[in-house]
């Protein structure tokens, strides 16, 4: 895996981290997923101004990785409503490294080297670490350990279907941009089941759902590029470093604990990204 290629992914992972830790912190999350989605597909608009246009044999992938992702904002919201940022986001993304890889095997016929899934293993078994060891004072809520399941295997089902369409596509920014305009469905539909009045605290929720559709939009970009760069299964276990950024962003900024077990796991998430990015 070249250095470009792990500089882009690690850059997406903490645009994510950062835009699910807006999503975290604060109430009114379908507001800010409706914004996020707006802001999606506005760069949508923006690609599609100059991108070549992806050849017909990707459009079922865009049709599909569309469908998958309103069920992502649908689960997303409800782990988040039911769990805490650190519990829930290493379940729903470290469920998803080594279905991708499998994902890939089946489907685009690509194979790992022995320390190449040597690196998957590891980059799963950090976040499994924060995800099952890493417990507060109470008791989890069941609801958010099955909807943060639920969200990991959506994950790894557009991360293979986009895998595979943006290299049918000749074109990932034209593949990019399609599929970030379908997301204005998402800001309609909650739209009008929201039916928002703009007062100063819906302008402000907006202003920081914008916020986070830049760094959603950003990170997802530099991901599917990355895909046209490095093997599927790779590229999606080095983009689970992102945990150690959310496992810091769950300490620090909502103040949640233990923190031992979370040095434990980024310990181990970090060796197994320096395995994939050596064998890659």
């Amino acid at each position: 895996m070249s250095e470009f290629a792990v500089a882009l992914v690690l850059g997406a992972a903490v645009l994510h981290a950062t835009w699910n830790a807006i999503v975290k912190g604060t109430r009114a999350r379908a507001l800010v997923l409706a914004a996020v989605a707006a802001t999606n597909g506005t760069v949508g608009l923006g690609l599609l101004l100059w991108a070549q246009t992806p050849d017909i044999a990707s459009w079922p992938y865009i049709a599909a990785s569309s469908v998958i992702h309103y069920g992502y904002y649908y689960f997303l919201a409800l782990a988040y409503k039911w769990g805490d940022l650190s519990r829930v986001y290493p379940i729903a993304r470290g469920s998803a490294p080594l279905l991708v890889s499998i994902g890939a095997l089946v489907f685009a016929g690509e194979q790992l080297s022995p320390f190449g899934w040597g690196g998957v293993v590891l980059v799963s078994a950090g976040i499994s670490i924060l995800a099952f060891f890493s417990r507060g004072p109470s008791i989890p809520d069941p609801r958010s350990t099955a909807a943060a399941l639920a969200t990991g295997l959506i994950i790894a089902s557009y991360s293979v279907v986009d895998g595979i369409g943006v290299r049918l596509s000749g074109s990932p920014f034209g593949y990019m941009g399609w599929l970030f305009v379908t997301e204005f469905l998402v800001t309609l539909f909650l739209w009008l089941r929201l039916r928002p009045q703009f007062t100063p605290e819906v302008r402000g929720t907006l202003a920081v759902g914008y916020l986070g559709g830049f760094c959603a939009v950003a990170a997802y970009s530099l991901v599917i590029y990355a895909n046209t760069l490095a093997p599927l299964g790779m590229v999606s276990a080095l983009r689970e470093s992102s945990v150690i950024f959310a496992a810091l962003f769950g300490v620090v900024i909502f103040r949640e604990r233990p923190w031992i077990s979370r040095i434990a796991a980024a310990l181990t998430v970090g060796l197994g990204v320096l395995v994939l990015t050596l064998t890659g």
